[in-house]
């Protein structure tokens, strides 16, 4: 699944190619993906300008003066900019037409969202209840430790919880535990405010590197001009399975928390 890294990587990459410009038709291809998109769209977007392009999450949102679109990409959704009348592929279910350009959707296993909605993002109920962003100034040591106090569930479980923070999936958790030096299973409740203050700054500086990478390709993502993510070169403990700990040499080990896979190296992490 496109985690934080490859859905700002997608909207770095096609935002200035399409800000600013007038929807020119909306083409429905496929309308059964998540949810249902919504068969209005082409009579509220047609000849609407389309202002910005932001992400909440994992959620792209294009706006407009009277609503915006929110878009996921599921499992397996990836968005490309092409030109007017490119013929379409097998899973190309969307097209925003802007123009001479095109924005495309391909979800080849449609788990990914495609709606709208006339209120303000925020308080759409998918986004309305989610936790700060982890590059945000709201993000921090004190904000986790505050919130995990009392609680017996994994560290990693509970840096993965949307309503504490968001886009922290499977690969970034373990890349920044391995980095903050605390075992995945180690109870919430019993990690200090020191250990916190070291984990949210190692969140920090994974993702803000991965971004900087393109992301990680691991199956299906690609960047919006097609290339993979290269963050996978810098992986530390990820699917390094039986591979030497690059910290102390010993081997890294698997196990399963909240149904991931987790990776650590049991001598380094505590």
């Amino acid at each position: 699944m496109p985690e934080l890294p490859e859905v700002e990587t997608t909207r770095r990459g096609i935002a200035p190619l399409v800000e600013g410009r007038r929807v020119t038709d909306v083409v429905i291809r496929q309308p059964r993906l998540r949810w249902p998109v919504p068969p209005e769209l082409p009579r509220l977007l047609a000849g609407r300008r389309l202002v910005g392009v932001t992400r909440r999450a994992k959620y792209l949102l294009f706006h407009f003066s009277h609503g915006a679109l929110l878009l996921h990409l599921g499992m397996s959704g990836s968005l490309r900019v092409v030109p007017r009348g490119t013929p379409p592929r097998k899973h190309d279910h969307f097209d925003l037409v802007l123009g001479k350009r095109c924005l495309r959707l391909r979800d080849p296993r449609r788990f990914g969202a495609l709606l709208w909605t006339d209120e303000p993002p925020e308080l759409h109920p998918l986004l309305r209840h989610l936790g700060p962003e982890p590059l945000s100034s709201a993000f921090d040591g004190d904000h986790l430790h505050r919130l995990s106090r009392g609680r017996s569930r994994p560290v990693k479980s509970f840096l993965m919880d949307a309503r504490v923070v968001v886009g922290v999936g499977n690969i970034y958790a373990n890349e920044a535990l391995f980095a903050a030096g605390i075992h995945p299973a180690r109870a919430c409740g019993r990690v200090s405010l020191a250990r916190y203050r070291r984990l949210a700054e190692a969140v920090r500086e994974v993702l803000a590197d991965a971004i900087e990478e393109g992301g990680t390709t691991l199956r299906d993502f690609q960047q919006a001009d097609g290339r993979p993510g290269y963050f996978v070169q810098r992986l530390q403990v990820y699917g390094r399975e039986g591979r030497p700990c690059p910290r102390c040499g010993a081997p890294i080990r698997k196990r399963s928390l909240g149904q991931r896979s987790s990776f650590y190296c049991g001598r380094c992490q505590r």
